[in-house]
């Protein structure tokens, strides 16, 4: 990757020399730290933060979720691993030397492409029959807590997995713009299942999917689908304030 001129290391070049069994292994490790990344930022924010719980009470955490949340571990293992085996074919390609600006741009397109995607994807699992078999568990935390984020059906996970492999498959994005993607996408869903809020109260007013917004979502499942941003809602006419 170069920024202005600075040459960085180049990692690719070593992911290339991985061996499959070093790929379980890293992907398993990855997202096993990724995960307890996220319910540490959760629990620091919450002890941490002066402001009143969004609902009185926390959800209760269960064996039962525990578990699940495990699981999407897994399943977010199994989706690193089958972008792995795309690079690997030459179905997705990655840029490893990208200016500051382009890397910037994309992580953009990035987040406006897939909060777009997701938006659909969340409405499309509110449909009553989609919605009993594979979104109501996540839907029975009417209130939040450290794991609510990782409670969901597997092919959830999988589902919002394909599309990101998908928009890597339409266009080479840089492996950089990919890493910080990832790394906002954990901390807004982590920020995001919060029960308590953590932006400014107008930054809902510039359309950006606050802590508050996805809480509502929660109590009010016809409403707030959106993930980023609440652009598509307030388009299609599904906003709550």
């Amino acid at each position: 990757m170069n920024f202005n001129g600075f040459e960085f290391f180049d990692y690719l070049n070593v992911f290339q020399k991985f061996s499959w069994g070093e790929w379980i292994i890293f992907s398993l490790v990855v997202n096993l730290f990724l995960y307890l990344f996220s319910i540490g930022l959760y629990l620091l924010v919450d002890k941490t933060c002066r402001k009143d719980k969004l609902q009185k009470e926390d959800h209760p955490v269960t064996k039962s979720d525990f578990l699940l949340s495990l699981l999407t571990v897994i399943c977010n293992s199994f989706i690193m691993l089958l972008g792995v085996l795309l690079w690997k074919s030459e179905w997705i390609t990655l840029d490893n030397n990208t200016s500051a600006g382009i890397v910037f741009l994309e992580v953009v397109a990035l987040i406006l492409l897939m909060d777009f995607c997701m938006y659909l994807f969340h409405y499309a699992a509110h449909a009553p029959s989609i919605y009993k078999m594979l979104h109501g568990k996540h839907h029975e935390h009417i209130s939040t807590n450290f794991l609510s984020l990782f409670v969901l059906h597997p092919f959830e996970t999988i589902g919002f997995g394909l599309m990101m492999i998908v928009l890597l498959m339409c266009y080479n994005f840089s492996l950089t713009a990919i890493i910080i993607y990832l790394t906002i996408n954990l901390m807004w869903g982590t920020i995001g299942h919060l029960n308590r809020e953590f932006f400014p109260a107008k930054f809902d007013q510039l359309g950006i999917g606050t802590t508050r917004f996805h809480n509502l979502h929660h109590l009010d499942e016809r409403k707030n689908f959106g993930f980023y941003t609440s652009i598509w809602d307030r388009l299609f006419g599904t906003y709550r304030n």
